[in-house]
């Protein structure tokens, strides 16, 4: 009943209604800290006096030491120091006659003024549309229902265009499907505004060319080097959307142990379409996403915006054949001398093939194929070879 009560008062009054009460002032918008004085002046048919009425706030009685009889049938109330609506449909005043009947209503907006929007960025999808973000200003909070209204004009010429899909990514942002201009700056703006006033953002300027995102790359696959115990081949394929367009992209890679939630980025896959991850441990399966950046689209040259990581694609790497506990027969000093060589030669070229970086590749990939074999020719002890 009470909650009926709440939404009834805070509809439109009909001035057709004649209500058993009137409350002054009627649905007032007021700033935090604020002081209100408010008067419930019965109808002289109901004959009620003033020290028949009470009041309620949001449900709760107002105590008796706030009120005050003005006449017969006028009874105010006084609040101090207002708190912020605690919804932003308002709070209920309402004035009760002795055996609680409801004889008059009053919404309480009490908030803050909008701050200034800020942080607007914004991003077109394969340059067909365009979605902008922004943060609602350093407080955020204003206890009042708030508009943002989200703007934009070709710069040098054009009208006023308001945005209609708000949002699309989330709170505070909105979505302009289609109608976009190439080759020619936007200035797009951000609008807010209540029951206490309106506030404007900056105004930023953008080109349509130089926030482009695209779609995660397709087609990821993982998949083993040969027997190589230690490295992954990852492969996908550029944005189609982007097709038909002169750009440029470059690549990310993230990719994690089955058993850890921890990302290791690689930074340095460039516009390839291929990466040979190495330095990875034996027998373990590993995720592995991509992610693109399309830049330089017709000659842009701002920086591009990441597209989201590629669904995760899972592959493990070859086991080691290499038996625990089994020694290297000793074959002199210049053996020992060797092995030794070849450890310090195995830690350059695994510490500079890290990543995506192709140097000495071919030859760290006949270097480690015979040391594998190296390493089973050794571990495998014929039964006439114990003494």
């Amino acid at each position: 009943m009470i909650t009926f009560l709440f939404l009834w008062l805070c509809l439109p009054r009909v001035e057709s209604l004649t209500y058993p009460a009137v409350i002054s002032p009627q649905d007032p918008t007021l700033v935090i800290g604020s002081s209100l004085t408010a008067t419930c002046s019965v109808n002289s048919d109901l004959h009620l006096k003033a020290e028949d009425l009470y009041w309620t706030l949001n449900g709760r009685r107002l105590p008796p030491e706030s009120y005050k009889v003005l006449n017969g049938t006028t009874l105010s109330v006084a609040l101090a120091n207002l708190n912020g609506s605690r919804q932003q449909s308002g709070d209920n005043l309402v004035c009760h006659s002795r055996d609680g009947s409801i004889l008059a209503g009053s919404c309480l907006y009490v908030g803050l003024p909008p701050e200034k929007p800020v942080n607007i960025t914004c991003w077109s999808k394969n340059m067909k549309d365009l979605t902008c973000k922004w943060a609602p200003g350093t407080e955020g909070e204003t206890y009042l229902h708030t508009n943002y209204t989200l703007k934009y004009k070709l710069r040098w010429y054009g009208r006023d265009n308001t945005c209609q899909e708000y949002r699309t990514a989330g709170q505070y942002s909105c979505h302009i499907p289609k109608d976009l201009a190439l080759f020619t700056p936007y200035e797009i703006w951000v609008e807010a505004s209540n029951r206490l006033g309106v506030a404007v953002s900056e105004v930023v300027m953008l080109d349509i060319l130089d926030v482009v995102t695209t779609d995660p790359p397709a087609d990821v696959t993982v998949s083993r080097v040969g027997d190589l115990e230690d490295q992954l081949s990852v492969r996908w394929s550029s944005p189609p959307a982007l097709k038909d367009f002169l750009f440029q992209a470059k690549y990310q890679i993230q990719y994690r142990v089955e058993d850890s939630a921890e990302w290791k980025v690689v930074d340095d896959v460039g516009n390839q379409t291929s990466c040979r991850l190495a330095g990875l441990r034996p027998g373990t399966v590993y995720f592995v996403q991509v992610r693109c950046n399309p830049f330089g689209i017709y000659g842009s040259k701002k920086a591009g915006i990441w597209s989201d990581w590629s669904n995760p694609t899972a592959a493990s790497t070859p086991r080691s054949d290499r038996v625990p506990g089994v020694c290297d027969p000793k074959s002199g000093e210049q053996n020992t001398t060797l092995r030794r060589e070849l450890k310090q030669f195995f830690g350059w070229v695994k510490k500079h093939a890290y990543g995506c970086s192709n140097l000495s590749i071919k030859l760290y990939d006949q270097w480690r194929v015979w040391l594998q074999k190296s390493h089973k020719t050794r571990n495998q002890v014929l039964p006439g070879d114990k003494l």
